[in-house]
This record gives structure tokens, sequence and C-alpha cells, in this order.
């Protein structure tokens, strides 16, 4: 991929992220006062991974990538910054390591390794959903 490209993939990681921090506001503010704690967690993860899923879909000929390896290695990319962002934020924000790997299970009805997994394969699957070869 060119370099015009991963910077291309990086302005939309960024994009994902805004909308990630958003979906937390609108979550606590929102969904989890209406629809309780578990039930507010499993509506904010499945509406996270849509819209990074929709991002996906609709930057994909602006990013520029097609093969299925580069479209792979751009959802490893996006892992790895929001890992990278997600622990150096907790630990910014003095929450314990413990603290930070609780989001990395499903109790409480956190979706947070679904939203991850398709971070990872979004634009994989925004492809086929294009119905790119």
């Amino acid at each position: 991929m060119s370099v015009a490209g991963t910077v291309r993939a990086f302005v939309v990681w960024t994009a994902i992220l805004a909308l990630a921090i958003a979906n937390g506001g609108l979550r606590e503010a929102v969904l989890v006062p209406a629809l309780g704690p578990v039930a507010g967690l499993v509506a904010s993860g499945l509406l996270l991974s849509c819209l990074i899923l929709l991002v996906a879909y609709l930057t994909l000929p602006w990013i520029g990538a097609r093969a299925d390896g580069t479209l792979l290695r751009i959802g490893l990319g996006w892992l790895a910054l929001t890992l990278a962002f997600e622990f150096s934020f907790g630990l910014l924000r003095g929450k314990s390591l413990d603290a930070i790997l609780d989001a990395y299970t499903f109790s409480g009805g956190n979706l947070w390794l679904v939203v991850l997994a398709v971070t990872a394969l979004a634009p994989w699957l925004a492809a086929r959903l294009r119905k790119w070869p």
C-alpha cells in the first residue's frame, strides 16, 4: 500500500476513535440509564461495531486498498492503534492494569472483544460487502 493509503487508513482510524468516544458518551448518558447496565453495554457494543463497519465500507474506496492482505493489514493496524490508545489512555487516567483488562471479558454485557474483532476485520468485511474480489 502506498504512503498516501497508509495515511488515509490512519485518518479513518481517527474518525473511528472519535465515534468510539461519542459512543461511550451516548452509552453513559442515554443507553445505560434507559436500558440498564447490561443491556446498555450490549447495545453500545453492537452500535459501535456497526459504526466501525459502516465507516470502513464508506471509506474503503478513498483508502484505495483492494487486496485481501492489504485489507487485513489495515484492520490489524486499526486494532493495534486501538489497543495502544486504550491502554495508554487508561493508564494515564490512573486506572490499574487489572481495571483496564476487565473490559476484555464478556462480563456484565461487555462486548469490547467483539468490537476489537470487528475493528480488525472491518476493511476485509467491507470489501466483501462491496462484492470486491
